[in-house]
């Protein structure tokens, strides 16, 4: 191939030379070009060509149709370059216009690379379009620029080693395709690499110790990837067969060894292996090899579940390879937990994590110092973002004596970090403080962190003062800690002098901590000073403190003097508030008087001894029972029957009697083992009893079921379901939200919270639980079902439920529980931001926030001192819905009062009741409320 291509490329100085030549210099230079033209064309289709054999030696596992090279492509190319001989015009534009597009692209990647080298997409795109050029040294340069900054995939390693392979002449070109091969072997566990290692290796068994080189690289691959469950199987079976074609006396008990090797290995297709050693060898197999055997078949059914979890899974299958990292710790095998490391840092090569935890195992277990420096290189080599990995990488480095020079900086570099700092404070002020008006670093942060490097490392200490100078000027003089922090630099690495300068100048300059700035000053001439530096030091401190008192005293007088000001303000504001509410009680207070006067005017004409109707709006003294009273007479009367109205103290007295005779749901709270309470049912259940008991007759014999029905003989939604077993009674509770008539149903434990306070009925958990998921946004048409073969393409769910409101309505929300925390996180990246019949759902993981405990109100205390109970204020309390409309001057005492809490009270008797009875007022009465001043 590579004799084809100097051929081809030495075709275009000889064509134009063997032409005829035609009269003219036009026809002569159209000519030149049209054959340059086609000597291109065929320099191109020949390299092509090269490449498509190149695909073929590879075999299936490489593809062929990511790079865009492929057997029919290079077919159609020597078809077309056949063409183009015969008859150049035909194919010349098309090729020409391919050419100049692809090279209009390489000079853009060119470009984009010499201004970020570390764009990895860019050094790919242009690795593929210069070998389909046929620019072989252009790719092998730039395959050398990226293998020097990037660590390279298998299938970027594959495509150059056989390109490189194919154009391997003697024994340098292969020596270089050597060292190729082991800088691929160094960047991932890759077995294929391997494979083709140990048979480009065969090939070279005929030169000076061609077989010893060949039985390395093999055990080098064995000790690598040999105990590869899946893929380890092809290296030992090209290992055999390599020693199987030697014709040697030893071969054969070296095969003997491979097999028994290979069989104590749990690996895929042991059983072929087996009968394959049966049949290849003479001598009865030894029992320590069949119990080898058998034992390795018994880890393999334990290692089985972990493979098949990754053959089943996509890429990069990051929780797959944690579990299965997890069981290998469990077991302790280095070789093979180093294996699986491998294998899982293949997918998984941008995952810091993953080197972190890979680093410390090899740190703290095997401690082997190549094994453990290559691996700390290659994390950095990876995530070179990671500040953990280069600190590992220092320390590991330290640890196992790595001479000073290669961890320490060069001063090209200290100049790069110097130039960073600047780079960094330069675009702070152009593109922070220019454009917003603020500090991007108000502590000055970065310019501290650059006078340390300066101070400690370079020894530098007349820039750190530079430095520290500027960031006293940028108005941070005034605060203590800042000075404190130049004086502790300067006692480390400076001297005395500069120590009395520093402390000095921050005693006339610091503002919130004077007292500490001189504390630190007198201490330091105590120790070190002279006499006459602490007397100058004394009269300093003193100086600067007594301004700093006095200043303190005038802002403590000035913020004094605001303080009674607001105080004065606001006692003015209050006075005015007060006599504005005074003055519009007295206006309301005269329009409730003229108001009054004018009732009792109309009252007059009419029966003064008639009582109006009774109302149905409930009042703050009515009950339920008299408002149904009343509720009857308003209905009757609409029907024109007569009706004899009583007077209130009449109708309670009924309506007490009525809820007397009435009967009662008694519970017997000595069952309470065997009775749940239902609650949330329909109201509009008919036959509580009939529709209720098929349902929990399931779990057990049904004793009873009590429904709760209103005064009106209405049922209230609530029940009381007694079972035969207790048995029967827990396994109720199972019931609890299941639909009845679209209504989820409450099932909980019938349990007296008034003599069991701590008992708590089931909640749902509030705390932060990984391995379920909150999931919203979904329509409300959206079934369990539908959402749970949704759910199950990312992991095992154990419960998915809807939540609905107690009318049984959806309301777009769901939980659903996997498994384990790792299918939950995939099932959150996967799901989030999905679309189900065009609504977008947000999937996280299940965190609700803390709820707010129940303030527990206070006791309400009449004027008197009693407590007032909570019915005399209706249902809501005293609201401004609830006042009375009846005036003051009309008001009775309210019966309400000498109530029980959870009913009516004794009545009083009848001459009690006349005595404190309001006399009746008449119209004279009125008038003279209202001529009253």
């Amino acid at each position: 191939m590579a004799t084809a291509a100097a051929t081809s490329a030495s075709e275009p100085e000889a064509e134009p030379e063997a032409g005829p030549k035609i009269e003219g210099e036009e026809e002569d230079g159209e000519e030149e070009e049209a054959a340059a033209k086609a000597a291109r064309t065929r320099r191109k289709v020949l390299s092509r060509a090269m490449a498509a054999a190149t695909c073929k030696s590879i075999g299936p596992e490489w593809d062929r149709q990511e790079e865009g090279v492929s057997e029919s492509d290079g077919d159609d190319e020597y078809a077309m370059a056949s063409s183009a001989e015969s008859s150049p015009g035909e194919y010349e534009w098309e090729c020409d216009e391919e050419e100049e597009k692809n090279q209009l692209e390489i000079e853009r990647l060119e470009e984009q690379l010499s201004i970020n080298v570390y764009d990895y997409n860019c050094h790919v795109d242009l690795i593929r379009l210069l070998r389909l050029e046929g620019e072989l040294s252009r790719v092998r340069t730039a395959r050398q620029k990226m293998s020097e900054i990037f660590p390279l995939t298998e299938e970027l390693w594959l495509e150059w080693l056989h390109d490189e392979i194919n154009m391997a002449l003697d024994g340098l070109d292969r020596e270089h395709v050597y060292d190729l091969f082991e800088k691929a072997v160094k960047d991932y566990m890759c077995p294929n690499i391997w494979l083709e290692y140990g048979q480009y290796s065969v090939g070279g068994i005929g030169q000076k110790g061609g077989l010893e080189k060949v039985r390395s690289v093999f055990e080098r691959a064995l000790s690598s990837v040999g105990l590869h469950v899946t893929k380890g199987l092809a290296v030992w079976e090209a290992y055999r067969e390599f020693e199987n074609a030697i014709v040697e006396a030893a071969r054969l008990e070296k095969v003997h060894s491979l097999f028994r090797r290979q069989l104590a290995i749990p690996l895929y297709d042991m059983e072929a292996t087996f009968a394959e050693y049966e049949e290849w060898s003479e001598d009865p197999i030894p029992e320590s090899v069949v119990q080898s055997y058998r034992k390795a078949l018994q880890q393999l059914e334990k290692y089985k579940p972990y493979e098949e979890a990754l053959l089943q899974a996509e890429a990069p299958r990051l929780a797959e390879y944690q579990a299965y990292i997890d069981f290998e710790m469990k077991i302790g095998d280095p070789a093979r937990i180093q294996l699986i490391f491998e294998r899982a840092l293949v997918e998984n090569c941008l995952v810091p994590d993953l080197w972190i935890r890979y680093s410390q195992y090899l740190d703290r277990q095997l401690k082997v110092k190549d094994l453990v420096l290559s691996v700390h290189s290659r994390a950095v080599r990876n995530c070179p973002w990671t500040v953990a990995l280069w600190t590992r990488y220092l320390l590991a480095m330290e640890r196992h004596g790595v001479d000073h020079q290669v961890i320490s900086d060069s001063s090209k570099e200290l100049e790069e970090l110097r130039s960073t700092f600047s780079r960094a404070l330069e675009h702070l002020q152009q593109e922070v403080e220019e454009r917003f008006n603020e500090s991007g670093d108000p502590s000055c942060m970065i310019m501290q962190n650059w006078a340390r490097i300066e101070a400690r490392l370079c020894n530098n200490m007349q820039k750190a003062r530079e430095l520290w100078d500027s960031i006293m000027t940028k108005g941070n003089a005034k605060y203590a800690n800042m000075w404190l922090e130049y004086y502790n630099l300067e006692r480390a690495h400076g001297d005395t002098q500069h120590c009395r300068k520093a402390l000095h100048r921050a005693v006339q300059c610091t503002s919130d901590y004077p007292e500490h700035v001189c504390d630190v000053l007198l201490t330091m001439e105590r120790t070190e000073g002279t006499l006459e530096d602490w007397d100058i030091a004394v009269q300093k401190t003193e100086t600067r403190l007594a301004r700093v008192n006095e200043q303190r005293m005038k802002a403590a007088e000035k913020e004094a003097a605001l303080a009674q000001q607001e105080e004065e303000k606001a006692e003015q504001r209050k006075k005015a508030r007060a006599e504005k509410k005074a003055l519009k009680k007295k206006k309301k207070a005269r329009g409730g008087d003229k108001r009054h006067a004018e009732e009792d005017d109309e009252k007059e004409w009419g029966d003064e001894d008639e009582e109006q109707p009774a109302k149905r709006r409930k009042v703050e003294n009515s009950t339920p029972l008299t408002s149904a009273i009343q509720d009857g007479a308003q209905e009757a009367e609409a029907a024109g029957t007569p009706v004899d109205v009583d007077p209130p103290s009449k109708q309670k007295e009924k309506a007490a009697s009525l809820k007397r005779d009435m009967p009662k749901v008694l519970h017997d709270s000595s069952k309470d083992s065997v009775t749940v309470f239902v609650s949330n049912l329909p109201y509009s259940l008919g036959e509580p009893d009939e529709k209720l008991r098929p349902l929990f007759e399931a779990c057990g014999e049904v004793a009873e079921i009590r429904p709760i029905f209103s005064n009106r003989g209405d049922f209230r939604g609530y029940c009381y379901v007694e079972f035969k077993e207790e048995k029967a009674a827990l396994q109720a509770l199972e019931l609890d939200r299941k639909s009845v008539e679209g209504r989820p149903m409450f099932v909980s434990p019938c349990v007296d919270k008034s003599k069991n306070p701590n008992f708590k009925v089931f909640r749902y958990s509030t705390a932060l639980e990984k391995h379920k998921l909150f999931i919203s946004g979904l329509p409300f048409s959206c079934t369990k079902e539908e959402l749970e073969d949704i759910c199950k393409a990312h992991g095992t769910v154990k419960d998915l439920r809807l939540v609905t409101n107690r009318a049984g309505k959806p309301k777009g929300l769901a939980y659903v529980e996997y498994e384990n925390e790792s299918q939950a996180s995939q099932a959150v990246m996967k799901m989030d931001g999905m679309t189900i019949r065009e609504n977008v759902i947000k999937v996280a993981i299940s965190n609700p926030p803390q709820r707010k405990a129940p303030e527990k109100p206070e006791a309400r205390k009449a004027p008197g001192g009693s407590l007032v109970p909570r019915q005399i204020y209706g249902a809501r309390g005293k609201g401004r819905t609830q006042l009375s409309l009846l005036p003051r001057a009309l008001q009775r005492p309210s019966a309400a009062a000498s109530q029980a809490e959870n009913g009516p009270g004794p009545r009083p008797a009848a001459a009690t009741s006349e005595a404190t009875e309001a006399p009746k007022m008449s119209n004279a009465d009125f008038a003279k409320l209202l001529l009253r001043k």
